[in-house]
């Protein structure tokens, strides 16, 4: 049963709390409807007090403001709560020169915080499934990312003090479709989903049929078994990369400080992922960071003069003296 097989999702990782105030994103599409129902099903059991919150991006004119209508129209059947937002992720993209995707999730993202932080809510609700889990691991692996990126979307992760869980990663897209139709659930469709210009339509669409049919037709399921494997290990990996980052640095407001002679006594593999703690400890953006750049900070370490400096993301700069390596934020980055 779907309900029960979400449930048992929800309880693995923990991701309610009895009497927890929830934010459900709600685009109107069928992952997005069903989690809201699911959470509906479920308010009774933990106590929840459930708003739903929606963002058009501004991609598609009256197409986007017709699936605001729908969500309005959803909440207000089942006597909820709802925000809505319209922003120009188009615009907003040219102007940081990032791709219309990272665009329109930092926005809808930084929606969710906001509502949070009036509303007093810790935990935000979104759809991803395992689909989405395939997909994403697929697009990282063409990208050439590490373990952390292989690790693919974790069912639940922290996001400055908020909580995000995704109660439907355990199940397929297939899945929520069928259990719409039984409940009769009406849902929006994304038109954008249908246009090959965007990377994750031409995975979806055109390389994970591909593989199912040359190569594994259960490689939907391989890849997210992979990706649970990996995100094990990884937290593993990166919660003693943590302890040893505390070990031999030295942190201030906007600047920390790291021993280069214990730095360079640890693996290779260790050393990179006490840098990753360095930057996320000045809340550096790790996912701008390219090899390129670790490889830079490596030749830094390894091979330059002292006082020799590398530029990366975000305002970090990295500095090299004789006995530390100083990571600092630019002020205002």
């Amino acid at each position: 049963m779907f309900i029960e097989k979400v449930r048992r999702t929800i309880k693995k990782y923990r991701m309610l709390d009895k009497h927890d105030r929830v934010l459900a994103g709600l685009s109107g599409g069928p992952d997005s409807v069903v989690l809201l129902h699911v959470l509906l099903q479920l308010k009774k059991e933990y106590g929840l007090d459930i708003h739903a919150a929606h963002l058009d991006h501004g991609f598609r004119g009256e197409e986007s403001r017709e699936d605001r209508r729908f969500c309005e129209g959803l909440a207000k059947k089942m006597k909820l709560d709802i925000t809505c937002k319209e922003v120009d992720v188009p615009t907003i993209a040219r102007q940081k020169e990032i791709s219309l995707e990272e665009a329109a999730r930092l926005e809808r993202y930084d929606f969710f915080r906001q509502i949070c932080s009036k509303k007093d809510i810790k935990k935000i609700a979104v759809g991803h499934n395992k689909d989405d889990q395939a997909e994403t691991v697929l697009m990282r692996a063409i990208r050439g990312s590490g373990m952390t990126g292989l690790g693919g979307i974790s069912p639940v992760r922290d996001l400055a003090g908020l909580t995000i869980i995704r109660p439907l990663i355990e199940t397929t897209r297939r899945e929520i479709e069928g259990f719409a139709k039984e409940n009769n659930l009406s849902f929006r469709h994304d038109s954008s989903n249908d246009k090959l210009i965007f990377t994750r339509n031409r995975v979806r669409q055109e390389l994970i049929p591909y593989l199912e049919k040359n190569f594994n037709p259960n490689i939907k399921e391989g890849l997210a078994n992979m990706a649970e494997n990996l995100r094990l290990e990884n937290e593993f990996l990166e919660k003693f990369a943590k302890r040893k980052f505390k070990g031999m640095s030295r942190v201030k407001t906007n600047e920390l400080a790291i021993d280069i002679k214990k730095f360079k006594k640890q693996p290779e593999a260790m050393r990179k992922r006490i840098l990753r703690s360095a930057l996320a400890c000045l809340n550096g953006n790790l996912r701008r960071f390219t090899y390129q750049h670790w490889k830079e900070m490596e030749e830094l370490i390894d091979k330059r003069p002292g006082n020799s400096i590398v530029d990366l993301p975000g305002g970090i700069n990295v500095i090299k003296n004789k006995t530390s390596l100083i990571v600092q934020k630019e002020a205002g980055a």
